[in-house]
């Protein structure tokens, strides 16, 4: 995720970090060159005038652009509610490890040295290993290194072996909340009020999965592309008889417009991504970590995480 405040004069115009120029500027050179090309020769191709007016660009054009910006808005919605959710997983995370320092009963105080045999610290570590998982799991990223120092050595071999290691963490947490019950550490009534934050959490995360496995439908994709392509790539043969010498920088503004509106539009339809306007999991992730630590009273040494060249991961 990209983090800086807005530039101001010039500076707004050399900006590379952030922008998406380093996507596109290969297709805009070739269709500024091609501006050129039509320029110099007058719309001739082979001998031939290739005759077009502005008409058909105009009405082409407004139809394009309200589509264009129809689905970046859907995109945009994608990353919202994934921005939201993850949210909800940071509150339900606080949350939880509260209820379990408070609400389950023990035969002695929490140490800040306490180790996974304590359920308390037990259940709170794997809530960590959770919000880790999540992350990997949506972007297609190998856990278990992150996860082995945060769960027994049984758990953690039982759960290299799941496919959704998430859900696993979960079921595992629910086991733990029956021993807490059978063992009278835990009152029933106190119980639901941690297992409905404990499924609030899995919601989160299955309504992560579901923008994950959901994108924006393919053709509809297609269809945008190739009209976005087609129009730029035509528009100096309407413009050059009208503006002449200024066509290139004509056609080189309105392409940067469609094709960076295009792009853009590819890279926050999957907000959970790596890319540098994707959402900041790791800085979120990190941010749990150290909340959850910091609640069982831990010296961990852990700070957040900071933009490197304004890109936060």
């Amino acid at each position: 995720m990209i983090v800086r405040g807005r530039p101001s004069g010039l500076r707004l115009f050399f900006i590379f970090r952030g922008s998406v120029l380093s996507q596109i500027w290969m297709v805009l050179t070739v269709n500024i060159i091609l501006a050129t090309v039509v320029t110099m020769t007058h719309g001739d191709l082979f001998s031939h005038k290739i005759t077009l007016t502005a008409i058909p660009f105009t009405l082409i054009g407004l139809p394009l652009a309200i589509f264009l910006g129809f689905r970046n808005s859907a995109a945009y919605e994608r990353y919202v509610e994934g921005r939201k959710l993850w949210g909800d997983i940071v509150l339900h995370s606080r949350n939880f490890a509260r209820q379990c320092l408070t609400l389950i009963e023990h035969s002695e105080p929490l140490k800040p040295d306490a180790g996974l045999n304590d359920v308390r610290v037990r259940m709170i570590y794997r809530t960590i290993a959770f919000t880790h998982a999540l992350r990997h799991l949506l972007r297609g990223t190998d856990t278990h290194a992150e996860t082995k120092p945060l769960l027994t050595p049984d758990e953690w071999q039982q759960s290299s072996k799941a496919v959704n290691v998430p859900d696993h963490l979960m079921h595992q947490m629910g086991r733990d909340l029956r021993l807490c019950l059978d063992e009278k550490q835990l009152d029933g009534c106190l119980a639901s009020n941690i297992d409905t934050t404990m499924s609030a959490i899995t919601a989160a995360a299955a309504a992560c999965e579901r923008i994950k496995s959901t994108p924006i439908p393919f053709s509809y994709t297609l269809l945008l592309h190739r009209t976005a392509y087609l129009y730029c790539f035509l528009l100096p043969f309407g413009l050059v008889d009208t503006i002449g010498f200024m066509t290139p920088f004509v056609v080189g503004i309105v392409a940067y417009t469609f094709f960076g509106l295009d792009a853009l539009g590819d890279e926050i339809e999957e907000p959970f991504g790596d890319l540098p306007n994707d959402l900041a999991l790791d800085s979120i992730c990190r941010g749990v970590e150290i909340n959850l630590r910091d609640t069982l009273g831990e010296e961990h040494g852990l700070t957040p995480l900071q933009p490197k060249n304004y890109c936060l991961m």
